[in-house]
């Protein structure tokens, strides 16, 4: 059995994918900040419950001593992410930007760096990192992409930094199949349910990455339809 770890999961996206990859046979470890709400999402799916905060090092290192203590780690996935104020860029201060990048950016690498001892154990160890579409290069100066048209300083370049930690760390650990994937504009609580996707859709991506074994891609960057421009 696969055991996948998915941050951020008691809801949107990290729900659905949790619901997903458990009726496909996995074994999932919902992991949320919120307690009360974690151990809610996990009752509904019937997976395990691990609290965990991925801005804070005590919390995570808590959770990676639980899950190896009771059943070992074979996916994991970064999908936890705040968008930030809503705030023109007049607006903008750098405490805005500090406390996205401390969830969208260092959250993953404080995740990472603490599991994957626990994934070499693996026989076919993956991290999936949960970006988008507003941090490639190409499609935020796109004019007839959406993303062209979203102006957010904090948001749009901590899911760059996340891509370009996703490919440092895939050529760090070779061993380890380690891709970013974009969601595309799904209705969740992070656009107020603006977006035109569902939450399915949103989550093809990641469970696709989720479910490759040991010959899969890895470095990559990808949405539903294939390969995402940088």
């Amino acid at each position: 059995m696969t055991t996948t770890l998915i941050t951020g999961a008691n809801k949107g996206l990290g729900y659905e994918a949790a619901r997903r990859l458990l009726a496909d046979g996995h074994e999932v470890w919902v992991a949320a900040r919120d307690g009360e709400r974690g151990r809610r999402a996990a009752v509904e799916l019937g997976a395990r419950f691990v609290q965990l905060d991925v801005t804070s090092e005590e919390s995570v290192n808590a959770a990676t001593a639980t899950v190896q203590a009771e059943t070992g780690l074979d996916v994991l996935i970064n999908n936890a992410g705040i968008a930030g104020p809503h705030t023109s860029i007049a607006e903008l201060v750098v405490a805005h930007v500090e406390n996205v990048y401390d969830t969208n950016v260092f959250g993953p690498v404080r995740v990472t760096q603490a599991f994957i001892p626990l994934l070499q154990r693996s026989s076919a160890p993956v991290i999936v990192n949960v970006s988008s579409g507003l941090g490639s290069e190409t499609l935020v100066r796109d004019p007839e992409r959406a993303e062209s048209t979203v102006n957010s300083v904090a948001y749009c370049s901590s899911k760059s930094a996340l891509i370009m930690i996703t490919t440092q760390y895939a050529k760090g650990y070779p061993d380890i199949r380690i891709n970013a994937v974009d969601p595309g504009y799904t209705a969740t609580d992070l656009n107020h349910d603006s977006g035109h996707q569902t939450v399915q859709e949103g989550t093809d991506a990641i469970v696709a990455m989720a479910r490759i074994g040991p010959d899969g891609p890895t470095g990559t960057f990808t949405d539903r339809h294939g390969m995402v421009p940088w």
